[in-house]
């Protein structure tokens, strides 16, 4: 059963960023499961603080190899990143390692030919300094 994304009231012009977390939309799938997904949505936010009207957001689903909520919940800070940076870097990353490594051994794909110089790199993004 998938679960839907209710919209949310838009924040005051002076809240704080929020940062959305999002559920596998399968509930009988155990989180951390090789077949865990996850639904992202990416809004605009207008000039005024409220989200955008009509067609503007971007939705995909994503098969993820990790846990995502617990990937972010257990991220060090990182000195020069405020919290949704930290939170993007996490999700993009890891997105992008299962992308990489999903096609990785696919002879002739475009991903499997750099797939040598992509980990490595999303490897050190995982290991930047903590400033705890």
């Amino acid at each position: 059963m998938e679960h839907c994304v209710q919209p949310r009231p838009s924040p005051p012009a002076n809240a704080l960023p929020m940062v959305d977390t999002f559920l596998p939309t399968s509930a009988s799938t155990p989180m951390a499961s090789p077949s865990t997904r996850y639904r992202i949505s990416v809004t605009p936010i207008e000039k005024d603080g409220h989200q955008c009207t009509g067609r503007c957001t971007i939705e995909l689903e994503h098969r993820a190899s990790r846990d995502l909520m617990r990937l972010l919940e257990s991220a060090p800070r990182t000195a020069g990143l405020s919290g949704d940076e930290r939170a993007t870097l996490v999700v993009a990353t890891q997105l992008l390692r299962d992308i990489v490594q999903r096609h990785a051994d696919t002879d002739g794909h475009a991903l499997a030919a750099i797939a040598a110089q992509v980990l490595p790199a999303l490897d050190a993004l995982e290991q930047l300094p903590s400033s705890r």
